[in-house]
């Protein structure tokens, strides 16, 4: 039976890209991959399924990716639905789903080696994935050699990613060296190497990093910059660091000298239980939001809330930001 839906899932998918692949995605469409690439990085991979499945089935090559991705984490394996999904995504070049096919050994039809003919065993999906990798790094491009590193497992490839400015590698790459990868004589030189990593990241862009270079200047006690890039962080819609900027707001004084603005503090924290899938930020925000509640009088919570809608009028959705593999 589950041999059965997978054959019958890759002819839709089949018939979903050449009936769709031609025509550009309608803006309607694009909202729909939007907001649910937005659900996804919100932990509310139930909710995003709906939204990615009508921007999959017009042929869009990242929303089929999406809808796998958000398909294999509520089931916790590639069902036949996500490995379709992958499969259409991947036959139209992107390797992040040749990746994701590479490594599904589980899939019934390979186990029992009886996949319907045409169907790529996951070893024939790792050289597509290597092959198609490994030319776009050739050109330079510096996230097709992070891809190479996730692919082969040699360091020297995320190395030059990082080299090349790919601000998630950067990140990556920091954090290995921060948990103990790597030799360095010295543990000042190790320290500085992350510091160095962490912030090309956070210039490059990338909320995590923003916050690891938040870390190695909390060490340093430069808490003016440290304060800039928590807010940066913060305007982002990186949720940590939403909540961590919001709460250092309440505080009077404040431990790395944030000004003291209890309304704005409500504002943020407040704003953050529209989180309510996974990540446990909700959690957070209602412990700390009836401590700042007992600094404001009713007007101060009604003005707080108002703030909180303009906040997030004007700046990107709320993010974990999570890994895209």
């Amino acid at each position: 039976m589950i041999y059965l839906k997978s054959f019958l899932y890759t002819i839709l998918f089949s018939f979903f890209i050449s009936s769709n692949a031609l025509a550009a995605p309608s803006q309607q469409q694009l909202e729909e991959k939007e907001k649910g690439i937005i659900l996804y990085n919100q932990f509310k991979t139930m909710s995003a399924i709906p939204h990615l499945k009508v921007a999959a089935e017009a042929g869009d090559h990242e929303a089929q990716y999406y809808l796998g991705e958000a398909l294999r984490k509520v089931k916790r394996y590639i069902t036949p639905e996500a490995q379709s999904a992958y499969e259409a995504s991947a036959l139209q070049g992107d390797i992040y789903s040749m990746i994701r096919l590479s490594g599904n050994k589980n899939d019934l039809c390979v186990v029992m080696k009886n996949c319907p003919e045409g169907r790529k065993e996951p070893t024939e999906w790792r050289k597509m994935a290597l092959d198609a990798a490994e030319k776009e790094a050739a050109k330079g491009n510096a996230e097709a050699m992070y891809l190479m590193f996730r692919l082969t497992g040699d360091d020297k490839w995320l190395e030059q990613s990082a080299e090349k400015g790919y601000a998630f590698a950067q990140y990556y790459l920091a954090t290995g060296y921060r948990d103990g990868k790597g030799f360095f004589l010295l543990p000042s030189s190790r320290a500085e190497v992350v510091e160095r990593l962490m912030k090309s990241s956070a210039e490059g862009g990338y909320p995590l990093g923003m916050m690891g270079y938040v870390e190695a200047l909390a060490h340093k006690k430069d808490f003016e910059e440290l304060r800039f890039w928590n807010e940066k962080a913060a305007k982002a819609g990186y949720a940590s660091a939403v909540f961590g900027y919001g709460s250092y707001l309440s505080k009077n004084p404040s431990e790395f000298g944030f000004p003291y603005d209890p309304v704005k503090s409500y504002a943020l924290i407040f704003m953050l239980l529209e989180l309510d899938g996974g990540g446990g930020m909700q959690d957070y925000a209602n412990d700390i939001l009836p401590e700042i509640a007992a600094k404001l009088t009713p007007e101060q919570i009604e003005q707080a809330k108002q703030m909180s809608k303009e906040w997030k009028a004007t700046h990107p959705p709320l993010s974990y930001f999570p890994d895209k593999l």
